[in-house]
């Protein structure tokens, strides 16, 4: 691979850079693969992990299986991520807010990530808006908040700065900023005939823009995590001295494992691929300061009107444990959100475009209730519902769509699953069961 000179003599003098070793490392290095662990869906993986030192959840996988046809992976029990992204961890755990109930945001989410990360380590009665600004991307968004289970997480489709309509909102914002991805080239080789300086400095000039309406929907008091997966210093050190000479701005170290290889930098840390087990990663860790008050309070918030499930819908009651939620019908669909979030949903409803919100339960099709593929994967189905095991090549025909050859001894709607893991619906039919998997998640691909 030949990196652009340009780059590379732009990283000349930074801590930890080394042009023979950086250079090596991308000639001649296979791209590492790691995966993150749901903290929800604790099933036995037919891979050997290897631990990722910075995260409690996080393993390397050697050598990389193929997850397309791995039905844990559609069962949302792991997320494939790069290693070095998974330090978001470490700044959060250090900020101290993993033991109290915070308002989360992040703010470009898209393919989720750092947002099913955060909420895997967010305390019980918090909330996570997870955004993403393009159409296309904020669907996968989406369809992964589903598969990782995650009921408090409100999904939406925003320009960044929407977010200054909820001045001082947030207690911790995650950017992951756009950025000209070089420390990506391992994974990315058609990247590297993009780059150049010029890409750079757009990207730059991008995030400023970007943070600039993150830095107002931060609570005082409240932590920026700024990442990137640039090489680049005009996008990372000269980012966070920007945010902190511009808006005060207050750095906050992480302590890090020495063996760990990550180099600490001006106002932020350096994953090297010649140092760390995994690709290129900026990162740093920044708290609006306590003195810059703003307030929200113009928001008007209408009350939050539930529906009456046992009155209307009982039979919503035998698919779903609903203890602790209320259940809105938006349109034709039932969803259950967290009562205790009802007024942040309501405001999020008035001031951004949410595409999706906690549990979507059921949608009505020919005035009869359809059972949702997010209730199949949610930590809320009910215990009731019943199971329908399945081998490995019966669920990969499932995911495939196909029809299931197998005798039933049940009937109407069953859930299938794979090693104690659910997969989705099916209807069983006299003689057969229609599936209920979602068309646009199918496995495409007939074999490995």
């Amino acid at each position: 691979m030949q990196l652009p000179a340009s780059l590379l003599d732009s990283l000349a003098g930074l801590p930890g850079y080394d042009r023979s070793l950086f250079e090596a490392a991308h000639a001649t290095t296979e791209p590492i693969t790691s995966i993150r662990i749901n903290p929800a869906k604790k099933v036995p993986l037919s891979f050997s992990l290897e631990k990722v030192p910075w995260t409690s959840v996080g393993f390397y996988v050697s050598p990389r299986p193929s997850f397309t046809f791995d039905p844990s992976f559609h069962g949302g029990a792991y997320y494939v991520q790069e290693a070095s992204s998974m330090l978001l961890e470490q700044v959060f755990l250090q900020a101290g807010l993993k033991n109290q109930p915070i308002r989360a945001l992040d703010l470009c989410a898209a393919p989720g990530g750092k947002s099913t990360h955060l909420h895997s380590l967010l305390a019980p009665g918090s909330l996570l808006v997870a955004n993403e600004v393009i159409r296309a991307r904020s669907g996968l968004l989406r369809d992964n908040i589903i598969k990782w289970a995650a009921e408090n997480v409100v999904v939406t489709q925003n320009d960044p700065t929407h977010f200054e309509r909820l001045p001082a909102y947030f207690d911790w914002i995650t950017l992951d900023a756009p950025c000209s991805g070089s420390g990506l080239f391992r994974k990315d080789h058609a990247s590297v005939a993009a780059w150049t300086p010029g890409q750079v400095n757009h990207c730059a000039l991008r995030q400023q823009r970007i943070i600039h309406s993150a830095w107002k929907a931060l609570k005082p008091g409240g932590i920026l995590f700024y990442a990137t997966c640039s090489f680049s210093p005009d996008e990372n050190e000269a980012i966070t001295e920007w945010l902190i000479k511009e808006y005060g701005a207050i750095f906050q170290s992480v302590q890090l494992d020495a063996s760990s290889g990550i180099i600490e930098s001006k106002n932020g840390y350096r994953c090297w691929p010649h140092l760390v087990k995994g690709e290129g990663f900026f990162f740093s860790c920044l708290r609006k300061p306590a003195a810059a008050a703003t307030s929200n309070q113009s928001i008007r918030v209408a009350k939050s009107k539930p529906i009456n499930i046992s009155a209307h819908y009982p039979s919503l009651l035998q698919w779903v444990d609903l203890e602790g939620m209320d259940v809105m019908e938006i349109g034709n669909e039932l969803t259950a959100f967290p009562k205790a979030l009802q007024s942040d949903w309501l405001m999020i409803q008035q001031t951004l475009h949410p595409i999706y919100v906690g549990t979507l339960l059921g949608r009505w099709m020919h005035n009869k209730l359809i059972p949702a593929h997010a209730l199949a994967l949610s930590t809320r189905l009910s215990l009731e519902v019943a199971q329908l095991p399945l081998d490995y090549q019966q669920s990969i025909a499932y995911l495939q769509r196909k029809k299931i050859n197998m005798a039933f001894t049940v009937k109407g709607w069953v859930v299938a699953n794979y090693q104690g893991l659910s997969l989705g619906w099916l209807n069983v039919l006299s003689g057969r069961a229609n599936n209920y998997y979602p068309k646009g998640l199918r496995i495409l691909k007939e074999h490995l």
